[in-house]
């Protein structure tokens, strides 16, 4: 298709979709929107190479919503991602697509949620089933789920899913799809494991690499302290309260980590709660969905459980500790800079952290600036000016 996507009209999509697109507020596809739709509504395999934050839900979701027969009761399309946050958001994203298409049933299947209440929304006969690939094989062991009529599987995060250790259940899954089901594929790295599931599962797939610049490229401004053990916490409420920030996302390690944080933060009177692996699913979605409302400024999380949310308006994100991945890197600074907002990012470091920022820098080809925390308590540049002056100038990445 030579023509370029600068509309939905374009699109040609039904009237209820597009309807529901202007409801969510989006008035132009972004780039992968624009390059995924039209070869999905042909009926190509796709494997799209996009950085977070770039709108693929919906690249993915209105194909799906567009080639519906809302008269069968099989399930027609499934889409796996790695974990329950992100399934969940998934999820909530394909309903708000399909608001004005009642009829469609979209049923979400993750490790954590009470059994019975699967089973019962299954016998809903949906027509779109997004899971996560443990349950999902749980369901076909036990008869509940059945893929045998799948127009279209999608893989949603593959490399991460891959690399968590998944590609038997994600095979086991595609094998019980028809043969000539279409299989799309979106992944922020082309890792080999999501190379070997394309060359086993796609035919003629159409390739797709949104390069994470221009538009794509999140505007946000790189920052890297000197800090460690004890003096983060302090640096850290430094920085939240003389840039005066509001909507903050905090990365940690280790879930323990991520505890003591969260308790620390509010013994000091701050707006703060914590997202870890050892929560409980009821819970982990109510601070979630706390979290997007506004509920709370502080969110303290590990980097599997903060997958699966979706906030436009965080301004800031600290690397309370420096990831173990350059990519988790990636992942996390993600999380702010979204829907064409500028961001920040710090990260605080050991002296022994110097290698890892290094390859960070050279994986991500970031500029990430030197910072401190002068006599005065103030958070200065390395010219001793002010970064929150510096900021207020304009410091943030213009894209």
């Amino acid at each position: 298709m030579t023509e370029e996507i600068t509309s939905f009209e374009q699109l040609e999509l039904t009237p209820e979709v597009l309807g529901a697109i202007r409801k969510m507020g989006f008035s132009a596809p972004t780039p992968v929107q624009a390059q995924t739709i039209p070869p999905m509504l042909d009926g190509y395999d796709v494997i799209a190479k996009a950085p977070t934050g770039t709108g693929k839900t919906c690249a993915f979701g209105i194909p799906l919503l567009e080639c519906l027969r809302l008269d069968s009761k099989d399930i027609q399309a499934v889409v796996i991602c790695p974990t329950r946050e992100l399934c969940i958001q998934i999820t909530e994203e394909l309903r708000q697509l399909a608001a004005l298409l009642p009829q469609v049933r979209i049923v979400s299947i993750y490790g954590g949620q009470p059994i019975q209440k699967q089973l019962a929304a299954l016998k809903k006969t949906p027509h779109i089933l997004v899971a996560t690939p443990g349950r999902l094989l749980d369901h076909m062991g036990r008869g509940t789920v059945w893929l045998g009529n799948v127009y279209t599987a999608v893989l949603d995060e593959a490399d991460e899913m891959l690399k968590m250790g998944f590609i038997r259940d994600v095979r086991k899954i595609l094998n019980a799809t028809p043969g000539d089901t279409q299989v799309v594929m979106f992944s922020a790295t082309i890792s080999r494991e999501v190379m070997d599931v394309a060359w086993e599962y796609q035919h003629n797939a159409v390739e797709i690499h949104v390069a994470a610049e221009g538009d794509n490229r999140p505007k946000i401004a790189q920052f890297e302290l000197l800090s460690s053990g004890e003096r983060r916490l302090t640096d850290m409420c430094r920085i939240i309260d003389e840039l005066e920030l509001k909507r903050v996302m905090v990365f940690c390690n280790m879930k323990n980590t991520v505890r003591r944080l969260g308790d620390r933060l509010r013994k000091q009177g701050r707006s703060a709660d914590a997202l870890h692996g050892d929560i409980p699913q009821s819970q982990r979605n109510k601070v979630m969905e706390g979290f997007r409302e506004g509920k709370f400024e502080i969110l303290v999380a590990t980097d599997v459980a903060a997958r699966g949310i979706d906030v436009d308006d965080v301004e800031a994100v600290f690397n309370y500790d420096i990831p173990d991945e350059n990519e988790y890197y990636l992942h996390r600074i993600g999380r702010t800079g979204r829907a064409k907002r500028h961001g920040i990012a710090f990260t605080f470091l050991s002296p022994d952290d110097r290698f890892r920022i290094r390859d960070i820098k050279k994986y991500t080809h970031s500029e990430i600036r030197d910072i401190a925390i002068d006599a005065n308590g103030c958070v200065v540049m390395e010219d001793g000016s002010s970064l929150k002056k510096y900021l207020e100038k304009g410091g943030l990445p213009t894209g």
